[in-house]
């Protein structure tokens, strides 16, 4: 068969993918200016530490009254202004509290006595997440941001668990492992493989042209909405697909046995590509109503690992003074025991933020020795006991969309976190 015959095949046969209408020029240009189109960041990651982790074995340390087993008032650590809790002789393998400290305190930002107001899992992730407790509709804070830059990339919003709601402005992709990942990137070759393509690249690069033209013709002809949306839809998959090649190599070539760092690999990658604005982070089984203290030192030198790792290799790939790293939890555990040895629900906890322009060395609230918070003057940050105000979520989302400078966009303002001018938080990233 000629090739005019082939084009002339695929054209009767009405082949197309799509790209949101209105991205055609990307489809015109040549594979330099393709690649001119990517997402280059500033990269977000939340890290969650799923089921509730216990902060008083992390950066909200106590060591009276009983509120933890394994050290004392007295064995508290310091870097800087954080306070810390010795965990080094206490775990097996991962990152102790000492050397997550001494390598990040300096760029590390930490609210302590944050209020969750309720106690369950499913309403606290969703808060965390949100920064709206009563509402089902409200995205996650990367969803929204993923949807304010880069909605159009063909990975915007990748997640790996915990509560993952869009608000339907972005999708939601999960790639749960490399070889996923590969396959997506290599979607034009048999079953992933370099040397089995589908189409050798003369004929590829003349169906693109032709259905660039095709999908030109039709749109112009078109004025219905939904034959106007399956259109775009169709055409964005070919975009798509061309964007996903530029994930090739940046693919680890085996997969790595920790949890997060496997997580970490893929979403990595796709930063580097530029397929990928944001990506929800989590490892669970922190619920430790049962033997708390174990539980808890396999599973905090677990999680900072997975930081640690994520941030080693985005310097690798040149990409560490994009990244935005938010750490958080859903809830906290209680001050005190149960007969189980553990650690029941708590409505107060912690959450830290390091990343680019966030003033590092800082801690903002506390709790006293009963683990309460203490409330906190929103212009100034400090401690107020008699006049400050209680750090809920939503204040924390709203400096969020502030620092990300997505406060003012319309998506935003379709899900707003009303919060009076007073109780906002003040210069919080300073």
């Amino acid at each position: 068969m000629s090739r005019r015959n082939f084009l002339k095949l695929c054209s009767i046969a009405g082949l197309g993918f799509a790209a949101p209408i209105g991205m055609s020029s990307l489809l015109r240009a040549d594979e330099t200016k393709k690649d001119s189109t990517a997402y280059a960041g500033p990269f977000y990651v939340v890290f969650n530490a799923s089921g509730g982790w216990d902060t008083t074995y992390l950066m909200d340390p106590k060591g009276v009254a009983g509120i933890n087993r394994l050290y004392k008032e007295g064995d508290i650590l310091t870097a800087g202004n954080h306070r810390f809790a010795p965990t080094a002789k206490h775990i097996e393998k991962g990152m102790s509290n000492e050397d997550f400290f001494a390598k990040y305190g300096s760029e590390l930002r930490t609210v302590n006595g944050l209020d969750y107001s309720v106690n369950n899992h499913s309403p606290n992730a969703r808060y965390m997440a949100t920064g709206k407790l009563d509402s089902l509709a409200y995205p996650t804070f990367p969803a929204l941001v993923a949807a304010c830059y880069g909605a159009d990339a063909p990975l915007a919003f990748l997640t790996f668990g915990n509560y993952s709601a869009t608000g339907n402005l972005v999708p939601m992709s999960r790639v749960p492992y490399l070889q996923s990942l590969n396959l997506l990137a290599k979607a034009d070759n048999v079953e992933g493989i370099a040397t089995a393509p589908y189409h050798d690249p003369f004929v590829s690069d003349r169906i693109e042209r032709a259905l660039e033209a095709q999908f030109q013709t039709r749109v112009s002809d078109s004025r219905l909405p939904r034959v106007e949306r399956s259109q775009s839809m169709l055409y964005s998959a070919q975009v798509n697909s061309k964007a996903l090649q530029r994930v090739v190599p940046f693919i680890p070539k085996e997969q790595a046995k920790e949890r997060l760092a496997q997580q970490a690999d893929i979403a990595l990658a796709a930063f580097k590509a530029g397929v990928c604005v944001s990506a929800n982070l989590s490892i669970g089984q922190f619920d430790s109503h049962n033997n708390n203290d174990p539980d808890q030192m396999k599973l905090i030198p677990e999680f900072l690992a997975g930081i640690d790792y994520v941030i080693r290799k985005a310097e690798e790939l040149k990409i560490r003074e994009k990244l935005v790293v938010i750490i958080q939890s859903e809830m906290g555990r209680t001050p005190t025991y149960n007969n189980g040895n553990g650690k029941d629900h708590w409505s107060i906890g912690s959450i830290m933020f390091l990343g680019p322009d966030i003033a590092g060395n800082r801690v903002i609230g506390a709790t006293d020795e009963k683990l309460l918070l203490i409330p906190i003057n929103p212009k100034t940050l400090a401690v107020d006991k008699e006049s400050g105000i209680r750090v809920r979520p939503e204040q924390i989302h709203v400096a969020l969309r502030e620092y990300a400078g997505i406060q003012s966009h319309a998506f935003s303002k379709q899900f707003p976190l009303e919060i009076a001018a007073n109780d906002q938080l003040k210069n919080f990233w300073n």
